[in-house]
């Protein structure tokens, strides 16, 4: 049903609606190229034709490619960390359940045929080592993880949470760069075997203060 002229929206709003609609193509654009090329090997045209936009609405939008390289790497970082999150969480059980679901996740991850790997990792190693434009990107999506992680560690009763979300983190990030590399999604079932000599000690620990604690309340 057509509408009348006096209902028509506004021109300022149309604006609006199509540069929110190039943004997401941009950045969609932006995400798969860069995570399957590289940043430095994909030039600003290759986005552009990709997203069928102008380059006037690139700039427009981002100003530089730098800005839509940040963008990309926010963007993917808040949807990673939704789904890792969620993916350890999902079905509730203790703490150890929750972190034994960490590299199950990954290798589900590793098998998408849009895997390409870490972008942060893939950012940090295409750049200079001194430049901190990604590096802080990064570092900033890490201490998201790892927080959660050593929260769990916590809950789980690990003598040193935080010791044990770095040795876990550690081990995520090596199966990923593994993955990358090997294509081979069962490195995460490695990696899952290291968790759970981890984890298992941390669980011991606990039982041994509890049993330790219950003896001394006796006495």
């Amino acid at each position: 049903m057509s509408k009348s002229p006096a209902k028509k929206k506004p021109a300022a709003a149309f604006s609006a609606g199509d540069d929110e609609s190039a943004r997401g193509r941009l950045l969609n654009a932006a995400t798969r190229l860069f995570c399957k090329n590289g940043i430095n090997a994909t030039g600003i045209d290759a986005i552009i034709n990709e997203a069928g936009t102008a380059k006037t609405t690139l700039y427009k939008l981002f100003g530089s490619k730098t800005n839509l390289v940040h963008a990309v790497l926010e963007s993917e970082g808040r949807q990673w960390r939704d789904w890792f999150i969620g993916a350890i969480e999902a079905g509730g059980g203790d703490a150890q359940t929750k972190l034994s679901r960490i590299f199950p996740a990954l290798k589900s991850w590793f098998a998408e045929e849009r895997f390409y790997g870490c972008p942060f990792i893939n950012a940090v190693a295409e750049h200079d080592k001194d430049a901190k434009q990604f590096r802080n990107i990064a570092m900033k999506h890490k201490k998201v993880v790892l927080a959660h992680i050593e929260k769990l560690a916590g809950e789980m009763g690990a003598a040193e949470p935080a010791v044990l979300a770095h040795q876990l983190a550690l081990l995520i990030d090596g199966a990923i760069v593994a993955a990358m590399v090997s294509c081979d999604p069962d490195v995460a079932d490695t990696a899952g075997l290291a968790a759970s000599n981890l984890l298992a000690p941390a669980k011991a620990r606990k039982a041994k203060r509890a049993g330790s604690a219950a003896e001394l309340a006796a006495v």
